[in-house]
């Protein structure tokens, strides 16, 4: 027997439920078949003298937050910009921390100047930050705490930073996660 499609009734013979298992067996397949030399990738970068000063002033920005998440954006070792989540505060859900401090930027100069700069982040960015900061062509990405180990105090898309950033063909981004992540953590509150 076939299910209607759609409101309109139309019969179609095909279930709704193995078409969507389908199209989303299609779209990882060609997750997966990533062509050679079509897209940058994310690099790994070491820790930087100045990493511990900026991280501590995102973990400041994380202590005042909604949820403990902070984010601080630099360039040429001077501060430009800061964020923390305030998605309760606006009731805005978009208001991570990263996401704050890319809006304080652009608020008052070209988002073009965010180019290259460097963003702090108490907690790995989730994929619509990451994405954000791609966009934003952000240079470098520090983190705190991974998303593994955030997934462990509170609920996390588990997408990577660098998974993100890998399928990103536009721009190159350099990745250093762990600085200062057992002080991030203590932030959040225990299981």
């Amino acid at each position: 027997m076939t299910k209607p499609a759609c409101e309109c009734e139309h019969e179609l013979g095909v279930d709704r439920r193995v078409a969507t298992a389908a199209l989303l067996g299609a779209g990882l397949a060609g997750a997966a078949l990533k062509p050679s030399g079509a897209f940058a990738e994310a690099t790994t970068s070491p820790v930087q003298r100045q990493d511990d000063a900026f991280m501590r002033i995102a973990l400041a920005e994380a202590a005042q937050g909604d949820f403990p998440f902070g984010a601080v954006i630099v360039r040429a070792g001077k501060e430009l910009s800061r964020g923390r989540n305030l998605g309760r505060t606006t009731n805005d859900p978009t208001a991570h921390g990263e996401m704050v401090a890319i809006r304080r930027f652009v608020a008052e100069r070209p988002a073009a100047e965010l180019e290259g700069a460097t963003l702090y982040t108490t907690g790995e960015p989730c994929p619509m930050c990451m994405s954000a900061i791609l966009w934003c062509r952000i240079g470098r990405v520090v983190y705190g705490a991974s998303i593994e180990e955030l997934a462990m105090r509170l609920g996390q898309i588990m997408l990577t930073s660098r998974v993100v950033a890998d399928a990103a063909p536009f721009a190159e981004i350099s990745i250093t996660g762990g600085v200062l992540s057992a002080q991030a953590l203590e932030l959040f509150p225990r299981p």
